[in-house]
């Protein structure tokens, strides 16, 4: 993962800070009858940050679980509703 060096606000000191947001980094596992070069591919997929997980079956489910769990990511907080009193 490529990173840049910065200066560590208490120590003073130089430390290595990923380009790459943990928020959209996934790890994806692939069985062992998976076969790329054929199209057939199957395993599991994690999003590292909240830790949701997801077995696929095909390039489609998987593209899907990154798409959903990503536009999770960028959506905005939502707010709490006050209960009326």
């Amino acid at each position: 993962m490529p990173t840049h060096t910065t200066p560590a606000p208490s120590l003073g000191m130089p430390h290595a800070v990923p380009t790459l947001p943990t928020t959209h980094a996934f790890v994806v596992q692939f069985r062992t009858e998976t076969e790329l070069e054929r199209g057939r591919m199957a395993g599991r997929v994690e999003h590292v940050r909240s830790g949701q997980a997801q077995h696929f079956c095909s390039l489609e489910d998987l593209a899907a679980f990154f798409a959903r769990v990503l536009a999770e990511v960028r959506a905005p907080p939502r707010r709490r509703r006050r209960k009326k009193k």
